[in-house]
């Protein structure tokens, strides 16, 4: 086996003398460059990303099973995405993030690598960067945070916040509560322990075969998170030897083993655009027709908060990945390869459910479809999603008068005043919230419903706009529409009256305006102006798709040519 690294460090020559010797520096002995295998650790560890604020731990467990493997680890950082704090939006950010990765992946002599994530964009920034080195990978989540626990209630983080901060702004609930709440909530490291997207995009990186099994949701306070970085390590330095890819990993059946795993769980919206842009740095191409498709045949089995009861913890004593997969197995690829070197087939075949209300069997789902529903027509022409087990089953067939807000500023100022023109009955319209618009497509998805509406007692009505939202959230919410408003999407022409007709179970999504209305209204529109003329933000401006091609920069889709391969490095500079 010829190592990658040792263009780095084979041999006596000028470079191979100052590659060793700035090593050294760090005081490695030399018998390190004699053959090992250089496993690169990739940590997006950040106090600024509070989710990831333990993969220093982590990354430590992971070096002790590269050094008892016989391999030489090394350490590095990337840029680390909070989606907490970071603005206007991590998701502006994961492109970037996905660069960094495939960059250092591939122009340091490493010849593997294991990628330390958890918050929302990590994980998939750091599989698309992955995927584009397409060199060995293993991936190890940082894990779910501890359960939340107000007085008698088990709380989860965001769709718990989002439920409390409507109690508060209508007087049900005191401030000095929702401060209290502040504790009770996020009670250790790890992402949000509900099926948001950082839970749903680690359980579907375990999925694709990327983790070792039971990897993803073992809870970041578990020692068992520590040992199974540990043995990751280990086999870390195995690939190498064995020379498995995540080009070899990550087929068109893995990612459609994910599509059905994320409509058995509930998963985030935001899977949808990950996973086709994961998909399309190896040339696979996922369509929203084989989302719905798949979401149809597949039972929600899942009980985890927005969609069902319980949270994270649970489902990992309930049995976790390797238990939801083996009760739909006769549904998946399970001969699709992983990162253990075998099938996902053997890999659970003896994994059982441990509470048969946390995971459902398929004979008591649910619901007898997946959580994500497509929806196209006249309003969505390249399509939009509906997270529909998380939505009001009433208005799954829903027509009502819009109230269109231009762009978040204005949501703001006029969402809560008695004056604005709303009943429960009301369409809520948000646009200039997409990619291009926002920018960076943030969560602004999940509307908030008027002040006057809450005092009334509504809960829950339809809204629609090119935004995300949190995968933590919940309610009747259509996001992605597509194209966006700023492209001269449908959306840009609504007007306050027109009629929107939502019905999810035909998955049309129509405005009731006639066609040759909307064309008038199109050839007036005017497009708004950039958010950026310089620097990344016009860099992302310029070359982003929409997001039923996953958001990805036009220039990082597709297969790398041999030339754009990471050999190239391992050539340049080194004789």
């Amino acid at each position: 086996m010829k190592l990658r690294s040792r263009s780095w460090f084979e041999g006596v020559s000028l470079y191979s003398f100052v590659h060793r010797s700035w090593l050294k520096s760090e005081g490695f002995p030399h018998d390190l460059f004699e053959g090992k295998p250089v496993i690169g650790i990739c940590n997006s560890w950040s106090e600024l990303t509070n989710c990831n604020a333990h993969l220093r731990q982590v990354a430590e467990a992971v070096k002790r099973g590269v050094w008892e493997a016989g391999g030489f680890p090394l350490e590095f950082p990337t840029i680390s995405l909070a989606e907490t704090l970071l603005k206007p939006t991590a998701m502006l950010y994961r492109n970037l993030m996905a660069m960094d990765v495939e960059e250092m992946i591939s122009g340091n002599p490493l010849d593997g690598v294991v990628l330390l994530c958890g918050c929302d964009k990590t994980t998939p920034a750091q599989l698309m960067g992955a995927a584009s080195a397409d060199l060995p990978a293993i991936m190890v989540p940082g894990g779910p945070m501890l359960s939340g626990r107000w007085k008698d209630q088990k709380i989860g983080s965001g769709t718990d916040v989002f439920r409390f901060w409507d109690l508060c702004r209508t007087g049900r609930m005191t401030e000095e509560e929702y401060v209290e709440i502040e504790s009770c909530m996020s009670r250790s490291s790890g992402h949000c322990m509900v099926m948001g997207t950082a839970s749903t995009m680690t359980s579907l990186a375990e999925v694709l075969g990327m983790t070792l099994p039971s990897c993803a949701n073992i809870p970041a306070a578990d020692s068992r998170s520590m040992t199974i970085a540990q043995e990751s390590g280990r086999r870390a330095v195995d690939l190498v030897k064995e020379d498995l890819r995540p080009s070899q990993i990550l087929t068109k059946d893995a990612f459609q083993n994910a599509i059905r795993a994320c409509m058995s769980m509930g998963g985030s919206t935001n899977a949808v655009i990950h996973l086709c842009a994961i998909a399309g740095r190896l040339g696979i191409q996922l369509s929203l027709d084989e989302f719905d498709r798949i979401s149809r045949e597949t039972p929600l089995l899942v009980n985890v908060k927005p969609s069902g009861e319980y949270l994270m913890e649970d489902l990992f004593y309930a049995g976790g990945i390797p238990a939801l997969m083996n009760e739909i197995r006769t549904s998946l690829h399970t001969d699709a390869i992983t990162v253990t070197g075998r099938s996902i087939g053997e890999n659970i075949a003896a994994a059982e459910i441990h509470n048969l209300d946390v995971i459902r069997p398929t004979s008591n789902p649910l619901n007898p479809e997946g959580g994500i529903a497509v929806l196209k027509g006249n309003l969505a022409p390249a399509g939009a999603v509906l997270k529909q087990t998380a939505a009001t089953p009433e208005l799954m067939v829903h027509s009502g008068p819009a109230v269109v807000f231009e762009n978040r500023e204005d949501l703001l100022s006029r969402i809560d005043s008695p004056d604005l023109d709303v009943t429960a009955e009301s369409v809520l319209v948000l646009r200039n919230a997409g990619p291009k618009g926002a920018p960076g497509m943030p969560e602004w998805g999940q509307l908030p419903i008027p002040k006057k509406l809450l005092e009334q007692g509504v809960e829950d009505m339809v809204r629609l706009s090119d935004a995300r939202m949190s995968g933590t959230s919940y309610g009747t919410v259509v996001l992605h529409v597509a194209p966006e408003s700023a492209e001269g999407g449908p959306l840009a022409i609504v007007r306050d009256g027109d009629i929107v007709e939502l019905n999810v179970p035909e998955r049309r999504l129509q405005l009731q305006v006639s066609d040759e209305e909307i064309a008038v209204r199109l050839a007036e529109w005017k497009p708004p102006e950039p958010h950026y003329r310089s620097g990344y933000g016009k860099l992302f401006l310029d070359h982003v798709s929409q997001a039923p091609l996953g958001c990805d920069f036009d220039f990082l889709e597709g297969k790398r040519s041999e030339d754009d391969l990471p050999t190239r490095y391992a050539r340049m500079g080194h004789s």
